[in-house]
């Protein structure tokens, strides 16, 4: 299995009864997930006060129920920015477990020593896209759904990738890739996640059992005589990893050689917890030490401290040696209430939160 774990925005927090519990960015998500076939106990508190949960109904299909969650907000993944707003049936715009992908052929692009064409088929809101623009390629982003053509554009734009170069259309893939054929474009890498079912611009029908591997061989047809990669993506229950592995074998590499790899994709699950001091809590008690302290103490030592910030739980937090910066405020001042206050925080985790 192949892990997305270079999120810095994005974590799975825990998984429960059908549900995964998840971090995206500031905010938390409650979101079906039918291979969560186990009932363990919710020991995290966020289960019942996420910013977001998606109830499944028994009839198909379900609901959002908000609870300080804006209209839209943003995630990074390294150089990239994904505009994210909660839509129909649990979704979010954006696949974080497809975060491996995009550093394998990222990698393979910016080793190519050539320039790269790259064919982004079913490409939905463009992280694929945006991973392959950054790495170098010229891309061609493909989707039938004009709104998230338009959705990718806006996470382009995010991204500082706009100007690059990239061809957005519209279109039904498969009569794209035909039209492609009769004109003689090839393309060095190609990347398709399809629909298990879906309906083109003008009402085209794609089931997937049905059309995926005349599709693949329709592709194989416009790879360059020396192409990178073929990538394909299916969250398709039924299409196991084995099942896409002999298709491309089949289709691919006969004429082209090379090899496939087919696993399993997955994003990070934590399943190591620190303890965090609250916000408020820490808060007030340096704002209360250092107006003991004086302020112009903090000035003195500030150059000492690395910051780094990240999120967990319900906590904002710059991750710093506290307990170390308040034994140099206790050598340095002679202050015994440093030093209780040391003895204080040390009880609850050796990282601590602290918002400026």
């Amino acid at each position: 299995m192949w892990i997305a774990d270079n999120w810095k925005d994005y974590e799975v927090l825990d998984t429960s009864s059908g549900e995964k519990l998840e971090r995206w960015g500031d905010y938390f998500l409650v979101r079906p997930d039918p291979q969560v076939i186990w009932n363990t106990p919710k020991h995290d508190k966020k289960w019942f006060k996420p910013n977001g949960h998606y109830h499944r109904s028994n009839k198909g299909g379900g609901q959002w129920q908000f609870f300080n969650l804006p209209e839209q907000w943003t995630i990074n993944y390294k150089d990239l920015t994904f505009n994210l707003k909660p839509f129909s049936f649990k979704h979010t715009g954006l696949f974080p477990e497809q975060a491996t992908n995009w550093d394998w052929f990222s990698e393979k692009i910016r080793n190519a020593g050539r320039p790269v064409k790259v064919l982004n088929l079913f490409a939905y809101t463009g992280g694929a896209t945006l991973a392959a623009l950054n790495a170098g390629a010229h891309v061609t982003h493909v989707d039938a759904s004009k709104g998230v053509v338009a959705w990718a554009k806006e996470n382009a734009t995010s991204s500082g990738l706009i100007d690059k170069p990239v061809r957005w259309l519209v279109d039904d893939c498969v009569k794209f890739v035909e039209r492609e054929i009769r004109r003689g474009n090839k393309y060095d890498g190609i990347i398709m996640d399809p629909p298990s079912y879906g309906r083109g611009p003008k009402g085209e029908i794609w089931k997937i059992e049905e059309s995926v591997f005349p599709f693949i061989e329709l592709c194989s047809k416009i790879l360059s005589d020396d192409p990178l990669f073929f990538l394909i993506n299916s969250y398709t229950t039924g299409l196991q990893p084995a099942v896409l592995n002999y298709m491309i074998n089949t289709a691919i590499v006969s004429k082209f050689g090379g090899h496939v790899e087919a696993d399993e994709i997955a994003e990070l699950r934590v399943v190591e917890r620190k303890r965090y001091v609250t916000r408020n809590l820490l808060k007030n008690s340096l704002s209360s030490l250092f107006t003991i302290l004086n302020y112009q103490y903090f000035f003195h030592i500030k150059y000492f401290i690395t910051l780094v910030c990240t999120y967990c739980n319900d906590v904002f937090f710059i991750e710093l040696k506290l307990h170390e910066l308040v034994l140099f405020l206790s050598n340095y001042l002679r202050c015994v209430l440093a030093k209780i206050y040391f003895e204080r925080v040390k009880r609850f985790s050796k990282s601590y939160a602290y918002v400026l």
